[in-house]
């Protein structure tokens, strides 16, 4: 049996947190643990989960000191890591990291773990993520090689071996180019069984979504990211919403840091495989235009009952 470890670090997901919490309880394959970890949220973020936790043995609250403002990159690891330390992850064969502001099919557990059980070297995966907005879907554009940062699923093997999580801004991307680089595949599988609501756009959740990409930018930096492969970032992103703005300010956060002289990632062979991997991509992908992503306009029958999503993931 696939035993499977789900942590959350979630802080002031009241508005969404109960569809996460549905989603979960709906899996056909439900994990062995899920940890909630509140991270000092102000709102009723921790009486909601601790309700779901009292009806369902399986799921755990920890609660972390109130009144700390939102942390994300380095803070929501550093929770993620609060809660993996009340559990042995020997005990387990598959690990998460989830967010509190998602929606998913029923399905979505048991169909990932098939996807393991048919390709012994994947390491990490997701599915696609859609953010609804003004009636639609939109896509968050990200290659297949990438499992997406809100929902990363494990092999436990693979999560120790690349030394887990980076504990800044840009952990989502260099967990998945280490597993890479020890032989490990990682992917976000585009079947429509496997697509995620986000019900937050990504880097909206801290001051605003243009200091977002400002900080983006900064984790590209602090990755080790090439300038000519940055300047690609930049473009592919212009459009990205906010368009045009979007994609300068990535380069901005990118630039301001270099000028600062801020710290990098310390680890001279991974860089030098990210550089390496970052050209053949450029190569790969030179001439090619990339279309603006087009909105779903299909309608999930699990996802369709929430008024917020008018056109839901299929």
């Amino acid at each position: 049996m696939n035993r499977l470890l789900v942590i959350s670090p979630v802080k002031d997901e009241a508005q969404y947190i109960d569809r996460t919490i549905r989603s979960m309880i709906g899996q056909t394959h439900r994990p062995s643990l899920w940890i909630i970890v509140d991270d000092g949220s102000s709102d009723r973020t921790g009486e909601i989960a601790e309700a779901a936790a009292k009806d369902h043995p399986w799921i755990r609250v920890h609660r972390r000191t109130p009144g700390v403002a939102r942390r994300v990159g380095p803070g929501v690891i550093e929770a993620f890591y609060d809660g993996l330390s009340l559990t042995e992850l020997d005990d387990y064969d598959f690990i998460c990291k989830l967010d509190g502001d998602l929606e998913f099919e029923p399905n979505y557990f048991a169909d990932c773990l098939q996807r393991f059980a048919q390709n012994p070297r994947l390491g990490t995966l997701s599915g696609k993520v859609f953010i609804p907005e003004r009636g639609a879907l939109i896509p968050e554009r990200n290659s297949d090689d990438f499992s997406m940062g809100c929902a990363k699923l494990y092999r436990r093997e693979c999560f120790c071996e690349i030394g887990g999580f980076v504990r800044e801004v840009m952990w989502d991307g260099i967990d998945c180019h280490r597993c890479r680089m020890l032989g490990w595949d990682a992917a976000s599988d585009p079947n429509p069984r496997l697509n995620i609501l986000h019900l937050r756009p990504m880097g909206s959740s801290h001051r605003n979504i243009y200091h977002g990409r400002m900080r983006w930018g900064r984790g590209q930096y602090f990755m080790g990211t090439a300038p000519l492969y940055m300047l690609g970032i930049a473009a592919y992103r212009l459009f990205d919403r906010p368009r045009i703005l979007g994609g300068l300010c990535i380069l901005a956060g990118y630039c301001e840091a270099g000028l600062r002289r801020r710290p990098r990632y310390d680890d001279p062979e991974f860089r030098r495989f990210l550089h390496c991997w970052q050209m053949q991509e450029l190569r790969r992908r030179l001439f090619r235009v990339s279309a603006i992503p087009k909105p779903l306009a299909t309608v999930n029958p699990v996802l369709s009952k929430h008024p917020a999503t008018t056109n839901p993931v299929r």
